[in-house]
């Protein structure tokens, strides 16, 4: 793969969101992939008709079909070329979670500090020298000192999948573009509680916020340009 010049920042049909990501400059973003949201446990509880747990049985096969094999390879490929692989989960900073936002105590949305729920999934999880950033609302950029963090790292492109599609994934994205990130949205690495709900928060990322990518793109993308480097 033979880098282009980089495009000028006003060039047609965002050529500049799409340029190639350099490595060293480059963190994934892992949204929100805890065991709150999948284990086998909830999945084999989602899988008996009528559970308390079957509503969310298309995510959970999703998760464990599609996501957890994909984002296994992604970081894979991340950490083989050196990119930081960060990690957030829904977390409280306290047990009784008084300091959560107010809409995750409108939405019932807790998991308390240290709790299992809280921790991400092993088979995708962080290893020992990794970062992984608690919040306590959608949106990591609005309730935690990420940005913070990535500048310190000299992080200019994030790689941002997980779950949900719709929520806290789009979230992260729009705020990760609005302070100037270069993102892209892996696709198949993400999820929604609904196939229609997912697919239309792709599109409407595409080409606005972000550049939309494959496991298989971004992975042909991080072993070419980490063989330019």
């Amino acid at each position: 793969m033979k880098l282009s010049p980089i495009p000028a920042v006003d060039a047609p049909d965002g050529a500049y969101r799409e340029r190639p990501i350099e490595p060293r400059k480059t963190a994934l973003l892992s949204i929100d992939m805890q065991n709150a949201e999948w284990s086998r446990e909830r999945m084999a509880k989602a899988r008996v008709p009528g559970s308390p747990e079957s509503k969310y049985l298309y995510i959970m096969e999703k998760i464990e079909k599609q996501l957890i094999p994909n984002q296994q390879r992604l970081q894979a490929a991340a950490r083989k070329a050196g990119i930081e692989v960060i990690y957030t989960t829904i977390e409280s900073y306290t047990q009784d979670g008084r300091d959560r936002s107010l809409d995750h105590k409108i939405s019932n949305l807790f998991c308390p500090k240290g709790s299992w729920e809280a921790k991400v999934i092993p088979e995708v999880g962080p290893g020992p020298n990794d970062i992984v950033i608690p919040k306590t609302a959608s949106g990591i950029f609005n309730s935690t000192n990420i940005e913070y963090v990535l500048r310190n790292l000299g992080i200019e492109y994030l790689v941002i999948y997980g779950i949900c599609t719709d929520q806290c994934v789009e979230c992260a994205i729009r705020d990760a573009a609005d302070r100037g990130f270069l993102v892209t949205q892996i696709e198949d690495a993400c999820a929604a509680n609904e196939e229609r709900r997912h697919d239309v928060s792709i599109e409407q990322m595409r080409g606005h916020y972000c550049r939309t990518r494959t496991t298989d793109e971004i992975i042909a993308e991080i072993e070419a340009v980490s063989r330019l480097a």
